[in-house]
C-alpha cells in the first residue's frame, strides 16, 4: 500500500530531510510527501529544500516562517528579513516563489481521516471559520478557551483537539514530540540541533533522525 510521510518543520535542513527519506526507504512516485510547514529560515538551505518539494511534486502547508518570505515577496512586510530569510529569498526562483506561494494553509487527507497544519486548530471553531494567524501561529489555549502563540500561556492546543480526525502540526519546537488522542506535533528542533521526524501513513509510526548540528538558536522558535 502506498503510504503518506508527514515531515516536521525543515527550515532547510536538507541533509536531514534526505538521510530521514532514506531511513524510511522513500519510493518516488509511489509514496506522498508532505511538508508541516516551514521549509525555510534559520537552517542551511532553505531555498534548496523549497525546490526539492516543488521539483519532485510533494505538498506542504504554509508555515509562519514561509509566509514571513511572501509577505516580503508581495512587498507587504512591515520588517526587514532577518539574514537566513534573505538568503532563501535570493536564491529562490520564480518557479519556487510560485510554488510557495500557492501553498495552503491546511491540507485534508480524508482517507487517513487527517488534517494537517503548520500551528494549530482553535478547538470549538469551524475549520472554515479558523484565522490565518492562528492556523499559522497557535501553541497554546488559555483557561478562557482563547488561543495564544506562546508555549507558556496556557495548556496545548492540542491537548484539547476532539478530533474526529487526526492533526498533524508542527511549529511548537519548545514542546518536541507531541503525541495526544486527536493531535500529533511533529516540531523536534532539527534546525536547533534536537531531530527531524516523520509521521509515517497509515500505520501511523513516528521515525526520527538526529540534526547534523545545531544551526540556529532557540530562541524565538
Amino acid at each position: 500500500m502506498a503510504r503518506t510521510l508527514i515531515v516536521g518543520d525543515l527550515h532547510g535542513c536538507l541533509d536531514e530531510l534526505l538521510a530521514l527519506l532514506g531511513q524510511v526507504d522513500f519510493a518516488p512516485g509511489e509514496d506522498r510527501l508532505i511538508a508541516v510547514g516551514d521549509l525555510v529560515g534559520k537552517g542551511p538551505a532553505g531555498a534548496d529544500v523549497v525546490r526539492f518539494f516543488r521539483e519532485g511534486g510533494h505538498r506542504a502547508v504554509r508555515g509562519n516562517h514561509d509566509d514571513r518570505l511572501l509577505l516580503h515577496y508581495h512587498g507587504t512586510s512591515k520588517r526587514p528579513l532577518a539574514p537566513t530569510h534573505q538568503r532563501d529569498a535570493d536564491r529562490l526562483s520564480e518557479e519556487d516563489w510560485r510554488w510557495l506561494d500557492a501553498t495552503p494553509m491546511t491540507l485534508a487527507l480524508p482517507e487517513h481521516s487527517v488534517i494537517v497544519v503548520h500551528g494549530g486548530i482553535v478547538p470549538g471553531v469551524p475549520l472554515a471559520d479558523q484565522r490565518a494567524c492562528d492556523l499559522m501561529n497557535l501553541r497554546s489555549i488559555r483557561a478562557d478557551g482563547s488561543p495564544s502563540t506562546r508555549v507558556d500561556d496556557g495548556e496545548p492546543w492540542a491537548k484539547h483537539w476532539p478530533g474526529p480526525e487526526l492533526v498533524v502540526f508542527g511549529h511548537d519546537a519548545v514542546r518536541g514530540l507531541q503525541r495526544w488522542p486527536h493531535a500529533i506535533g511533529l516540531d523536534t528542533g532539527c534546525v536547533y540541533g534536537g531531530a527531524l521526524s516523520m509521521l509515517v501513513l497509515p500505520d501511523r509510526r513516528i521515525v526520527s533522525t538526529p540534526a547534523k548540528k545545531a544551526y540556529a538558536p532557540r530562541e524565538g522558535a
